[in-house]
């Protein structure tokens, strides 16, 4: 079959549409949806199905787990049966899972469920990054990766801060219908993409060709160097979201709640503006240039806080240096994925599978094995400091590459339109 091409400056490829960009971005809010949104309920469930604590954070610790294996599935499946299918029958899951979560009789089965919640989010997570790369690359990737981020960058920070205003008029059970609604939505969200991944394109092969196409990526510097720089960059952020109640909240700092969900507010503006802004310079400076600004520019931030919390117990030495860190994840998030992502055309699930399996490992890690001695404002500085300089230091090889050219239009753009059923 002859297929028509269009010029390599098509405002499609440059200019998502909106309603795309919007689907792709709630989509890559299944992390922080299913984690954060019903954190602030954790004491009530704790009671109401008669556990300890440890357990009762169990739930959050598996569907974290969920969700890195998870991709990894995902990942390689859609490489080999298209974005669309998997895409549809994960979020129809996540939705069937989060409404059952309403009615679990007991911490067993409650602890099951949510690991089957963060497998079938893991798709919605995996299979957005993978349509992006589908349809673009190099600069135009990382435009589209930034104005995804301006979407789904606030819901790491703002969904506790939801989860605890839903329990002034439900409780954890509530929490998890409301859950199931927003799936509810994402399903329909889904619904409206059309397949990126032809069939032609897509790869052959089990188990064996997946644990290939998995460590071929893992090989390849070009991959592996931003992928440690978006990993070790949005753990200070995983670092901020786990310390920052006991810290700002306890004997620290002594906010209010009132006020510590101010600051979750602003913080999750500045992620928002900041992948804005990145969206807005990439064409000017390149992701390669955004990228080593965003990391520099948390260093500073994290140095500032460590030497703030050193000199004064005022708030004000702590609270600015800590929205920088939290906003520069905006700016870290869609220039790494976009050069991470830039040469894995050929196995692009495989790719965004390990992605994501680096950020939820630093993410589960760093944080619990920093607070085992207790959480002060120190450990927290410290920690934040410490992921700031790795990130750094990741991305030295990264910059001194060169940024990736534009390349042609995949054969999924050259193809006249479908219907969105259709592959």
């Amino acid at each position: 079959m002859t297929r028509q091409t269009r010029p390599a400056a098509a405002p499609e490829r440059d200019r998502p549409p909106l309603r795309q960009v919007l689907a792709l971005g709630g989509l890559s809010m299944f992390g922080p949806l299913s984690m954060d949104l019903y954190l602030p309920g954790l004491p009530e469930l704790t009671t109401d199905l008669h556990t300890t604590e440890a357990t009762a954070q169990l739930t959050m610790s598996l569907c974290m787990v969920g969700l890195a294996a998870g991709q990894l599935i995902a990942g390689p499946l859609s490489d080999r049966r298209g974005r669309r299918g998997p895409l549809l029958v994960g979020v129809a899951l996540f939705a069937v899972t989060s409404l059952a979560c309403a009615f679990a009789p007991t911490i067993e089965v409650l602890l099951a469920l949510r690991l089957l919640g963060g497998l079938a989010g893991a798709v919605g997570i995996v299979v957005a990054r993978a349509m992006v790369r589908d349809q673009w690359e190099g600069r135009a990737a990382a435009r589209v990766f930034a104005l995804l981020m301006v979407v789904s960058g606030a819901a790491p920070v703002l969904a506790p801060v939801i989860g605890s205003q839903l329990l002034r008029v439900t409780d954890w059970r509530g929490v998890f219908v409301v859950l199931a609604g927003i799936g509810l939505v994402l399903l329909g969200a889904a619904a409206t993409l059309r397949e990126t991944l032809p069939a032609a394109r897509r790869r052959s092969g089990g188990a064996r060709e997946t644990l290939r196409a998995l460590g071929t990526v893992a090989r390849d510097r070009s991959f592996l160097a931003p992928a440690s720089v978006l990993a070790l960059g949005c753990c200070s952020m995983f670092v901020y979201i786990a310390m920052g109640s006991f810290v700002l909240q306890g004997t620290g700092y002594g906010l209010s709640p009132q006020v510590y969900g101010v600051v979750f507010a602003v913080n999750a503006t500045g992620i928002v503006l900041a992948g804005r802004l990145s969206a807005w310079l990439v064409d000017r400076a390149g992701p390669r240039r955004l990228l080593g600004a965003a990391v520099a520019v948390a260093f500073a931030a994290a140095l500032t806080l460590v030497a703030g919390v050193l000199l004064t117990r005022s708030v004000w030495a702590v609270l600015p240096p800590l929205f920088v860190v939290v906003a520069a994840v905006g700016m870290i998030m869609p220039n790494a994925t976009a050069l991470a992502m830039s040469g894995q055309g050929a196995a692009a699930g495989a790719a965004s599978a390990l992605l994501g399996l680096g950020q939820f490992l630093t993410g589960a890690l760093v944080p619990p094995a920093a607070s085992v001695g207790g959480v002060t404002p120190l450990v927290m500085a410290v920690t934040i400091a410490g992921t700031a300089t790795a990130a750094v230091l990741a991305a030295v090889p990264v910059l001194r590459s060169r940024d990736p050219e534009p390349a042609a239009q995949p054969a999924v753009l050259a193809q006249p339109r479908t219907p969105p059923g259709t592959g």
